[in-house]
C-alpha cells in the first residue's frame, strides 16, 4: 500500500487487495450504480478481483490508477479518486466517488484538486480529462471547480449513454 498524496485532511494511497470489503461497499452504493455502473463486486472475492484487474494492474502498467481516500485523522476509508485510462480516450480521466455519509464536506474537491495537480506536475501528463453523465450535477460542478472545461458529448461505446467530456 503506497501513499501517493496527503492533503490537509486526507491521505490518498494505492488500493491493495485488503481493501476489497471497502471496495465492495463503495461500488454497490446507489450513486455508484446509477452514475458509474455495476462493476460486479457483490462479494469480497469479486471486489478483490476487480481491484487486481483494475487499479492494481493499472499501477503496474501505467504508474497511476484509482486511489483510496482516507481521513488522515482516523484512517477511515471514505472514497476513491484517481486517474483512469480508457482505450477510447487519448488521455486519462479523473474520477471520484465517496460513501454517502461523506458528501458535502469538501472531500471530493480536496482529493480531486490534489490528484489533478499530481497528474500534471508529478506524472507530467499533458492533459487530464473528465467524463460524467449529463444528469450528474455534483460531478459536473466538481470537474468545473477543479478547472476542467466541458468539451461536449461523447460515447465510450455504441451501447453506452452519452457522457459529457471535460478537459484541462
Amino acid at each position: 500500500m503506497k501513499e501517493i498524496l496527503q492533503t490537509e485532511r486526507l491521505a490518498i494511497r494505492q488500493f491493495d487487495v485488503d481493501d476489497a470489503l471497502f471496495t465492495m461497499r463503495l461500488t454497490n452504493t446507489e450513486d455508484w450504480l446509477n452514475n458509474i455502473g455495476n462493476r460486479n463486486t457483490g462479494s469480497e472475492e469479486l471486489a478483490r478481483q476487480y481491484l487486481e484487474n483494475g487499479n492494481i494492474k493499472s499501477y503496474r502498467e501505467r504508474g497511476y490508477g484509482g486511489y483510496l481516500v482516507e481521513l488522515k485523522e482516523t484512517g477511515e476509508p471514505i472514497g476513491m479518486c484517481g486517474l483512469f485510462k480508457r482505450d477510447i480516450l487519448e488521455y486519462p480521466d479523473i474520477g471520484f466517488a465517496f460513501l454517502p455519509g461523506h458528501y458535502g464536506k469538501g472531500y471530493g474537491f480536496e482529493s480531486a484538486r490534489a490528484v489533478l495537480k499530481y497528474a500534471l506536475e508529478e506524472l507530467k501528463l499533458p492533459r487530464v480529462l473528465g467524463i460524467t453523465l449529463p444528469s450528474n450535477a455534483g460531478s459536473i460542478r466538481l470537474l468545473e471547480k477543479i478547472g476542467l472545461e466541458c468539451q461536449g458529448l461523447i460515447k465510450l461505446s455504441v451501447d453506452d449513454d452519452e457522457l459529457l467530456l471535460f478537459s484541462t
